[in-house]
């Protein structure tokens, strides 16, 4: 336990150290070939080098994704770096010395049997193989794996930001699948830059040994007066070696190369892959073992190599075939155990309804194509779920985009629960101009009308857009186009968009902070759903419910009187005084109204006294017409002057006098007495009144 320790120990203190080890080691390698070497330590730096190559081997056969050694293309170029010094500095002693240690001569005696020609022979043929076979391989397939990663991004991130968009993951999660496809296409890219590391190591391997060879003889002749056979014997052998300890390396390494690159649908390890795939098919080591007996009986060929294998191969057949009927009674019998009626298809999935989609026709794909000129699309998109939540307090739903090839090409639909509320058409490589009030000077474009609040504009090209700019127009692009319309269905529905799940999680999310306020409402005084309609009251007129909190504590003050959601809600808005206020804050720090003739209030009053169901029903349709009529002179006027419509009305009436405008004037703002501050510039342009003017 305490070595165990010790171990561990030195191991983690080694890991902090670990950048200042390999650029050690870097520089290292660049002295070798400048500095001369001792024998005994090139022996160690060969055996190391060996040690390394066969390590990289067996860990690319252990790895199942190529990402887990993802410093591979670096580490190749260290060890084709080293390689090379060393090539360096067992030349620089074999010309020297004519001696390069034991390694370089053992391989140069015993694996070759001392013979130079034999050695040339084996030394060109390990050449060729990891030049010609292996190393031409793995960089065909590392180029082609890098082509094809890079041209299945777009589609990738595409796909990850539709699961984004559905709520199938989070944001963490969408942010690590998209860093792993940046990884995998960095590393096929530089996978295919680093096996021109192997390839041009291979030709050096074959130049160093001709250089070598021929400064052998010009030494031993020129030099030291040998003759040319005995330079040869001598520089030859130990050229030849040093080549075969630098080639084996070299040969393991390009191996690896070709594995870690052709492993790109792997679930194992290589080890498992190839055992459980080869002996997946029982029958073809039966066909094997049959051809192998048949080669045996043959007359002229050795029948001991031949039957030997075919008793191995007949084996490995038997024992397979029995595993695998083993596999196959399993699966009957738990079959068998599962019930066999097959159970009716469940249609429950289809009856799910998205609370807000936006369907694009397919002539606008790009527009959510994050990596095309004209995407984001689905980026934007986020950015409103967030700036509804800023501006309303309501947690959006995720926002579902699709395509429609049933729509005309350049078209869109927002849906709200699977029902069209909004469309609108948009023209491709165009930029939509609309007219600020300042334009100087008009630019040619087709007409059409803004989506979002049907302002007149034109679809200019794209070459007019600077012009527009610099003439006064307001310029945006399609995507924002989208967006805009988009954000203003979203306000005009927000009501409809919260549901009574979504208020359960906001009042949740108030308890964290602040439970008492929640305990004294839920459940005893207000249930969920009469919450829900009250904060949907606010939502309906624009007004935010961010401060739940204070919503919730004002319910609880009245609640206890009356439960009535449109009685409650006006109580809430006189708790919002301040954010309603500041909503409607002109420029010049004025509020400027249109008040209600007294005798109006009156009469709206006695309705309300008459019960609810009057109320709702509208009685008097004369009087509200003629009311409706009034409000929207006056809101004419209004707009007209420059001013926001906004009707001032004592608190008692607001509610009604509001329901009776919004069908015919939806944007006409009906405010109360006590949903204005003290501090607030009020100003009075006018006062809706029946009586002839």
């Amino acid at each position: 336990m305490a070595v165990s320790r010790i171990g561990t120990q030195n191991l983690s203190r080694l890991s902090k150290y670990s950048d200042i080890l390999v650029a050690g080691l870097v520089v290292l390698i660049l002295v070798m070939m400048v500095v001369p070497l001792p024998a005994f330590l090139l022996d160690a730096l060969l055996v190391f080098n060996i040690t390394c190559a066969l390590v990289i081997l067996l860990l690319t056969m252990y790895t199942k994704d190529a990402l887990e050694f993802s410093s591979f293309p670096s580490m190749l170029l260290i060890a084709t770096l080293f390689r090379l010094a060393l090539n360096v500095s067992s030349t620089r002693l074999i010309l020297l010395h004519g001696y390069a240690g034991h390694v370089i001569e053992a391989f140069g005696n015993f694996v070759v049997g001392g013979n130079y020609i034999v050695g040339m022979v084996v030394f060109i043929i390990l050449v060729i193989i990891q030049f010609v076979v292996i190393t031409n391989g793995a960089g065909r397939v590392a180029e082609v794996a890098a082509r094809f990663t890079l041209d299945a991004m777009p589609g990738k991130q595409m796909a990850i930001d539709a699961d984004l968009n559905a709520g199938l993951i989070d944001e963490e999660e969408a942010r690590l699948r998209r860093r792993t496809i940046e990884l995998e296409a960095d590393f096929y890219g530089a996978m295919d830059g680093a096996s021109k590391f192997v390839r041009g190591d291979a030709i050096a391997g074959v130049v160093i040994t001709l250089v070598n060879i021929i400064g052998g003889i010009v030494i031993g002749i020129v030099q030291l007066g040998l003759p040319v056979q005995e330079a040869l014997q001598r520089y030859a052998l130990l050229t030849v070696g040093d080549g075969l300890v630098s080639q084996i390396p070299a040969l393991l390494i390009s191996t690896a190369t070709g594995i870690i690159v052709t492993r790109a649908a792997a679930q194992s390890s290589f080890g498992q892959e190839v055992t459980g795939q080869l002996l997946a098919q029982p029958r073809a080591l039966a066909i094997a073992t049959v051809l192998l007996f048949i080669f045996g009986l043959v007359p002229g060929l050795p029948k001991v190599p031949f039957f030997a294998l075919a008793a191995m191969s007949g084996a490995l057949t038997y024992v397979v075939s029995i595993y695998k009927e083993a596999e196959v009674k399993a699966g009957k019998e738990s079959k068998e155990q599962a019930p066999q009626a097959r159970q009716p298809e469940s249609v429950m999935p289809l009856l799910a309804v998205d609370p807000l989609e936006l369907e694009i026709g397919y002539g606008l794909l790009s527009f959510a194509d994050e990596t095309s000129e004209d995407g984001g699309l689905l980026r934007r998109v986020t950015m409103v779920r967030r700036q509804i939540a800023l501006e309303l307090g309501l947690v959006l739903p995720h926002v579902r985009i699709r395509d429609n090839i049933q729509l005309p090409p350049t078209n869109y639909v927002i849906k709200i629960h699977g029902v069209e509320v909004a469309q609108g058409e948009i023209m491709v490589d165009h930029y939509l101009a609309m007219d600020s009030g300042i334009v100087t000077q008009p630019v040619s474009g087709i007409e059409t009308s803004e989506p979002a609040f049907g302002l007149p504009a034109l679809w200019i090209t794209r070459s007019e857009k600077e012009r527009a700019e610099m003439a006064g127009y307001t310029v945006v692009d399609p995507v924002s186009v989208i967006v805009t319309h988009l954000t203003e269905v979203i306000r005009r529905h927000a009501a409809e968009l919260l549901g009574r799940q979504d208020t359960a999680d906001l009042i949740e999310n108030v308890r964290k902070t602040k439970p008492a306020v929640v305990d004294e409402l839920i459940p005893n005084l207000m249930t969920i759903g009469e919450v829900q309609k009250v904060l949907q009251n606010l939502l309906r007129e624009g007004v935010p419910i961010r401060n739940i909190s204070r919503i919730l504590e004002t319910l609880g003050d009245y609640a206890g009187v009356t439960r009535d959601p449109d009685i409650l809600t006006e109580y809430a808005r006189s708790s919002l005084a301040r954010v309603i206020s500041s909503r409607y804050r002109g420029p010049d720090g004025e509020i400027v109204v249109a008040t209600v003739d007294p005798e109006i209030e009156e009469r709206i009053a006695k309705l309300m006294e008459a019960g609810p169901d009057t109320r709702m029903t509208g009685q008097d349709a004369n009087f509200t017409q003629a009311v409706v009529s009034k409000v929207a002179d006056m809101a004419g006027k209004m707009a007209g002057s420059g001013h926001q419509p906004i009707i001032l009305t004592r608190p008692g009436v607001r509610f009604y006098l509001k329901r009776m405008i919004e069908r015919v004037l939806p944007n006409v703002v009906v405010l109360s007495y006590s949903e204005i501050t003290d501090d607030e510039k009020v100003r009075s342009v006018g006062m809706v009144s029946l009586s002839e003017n």
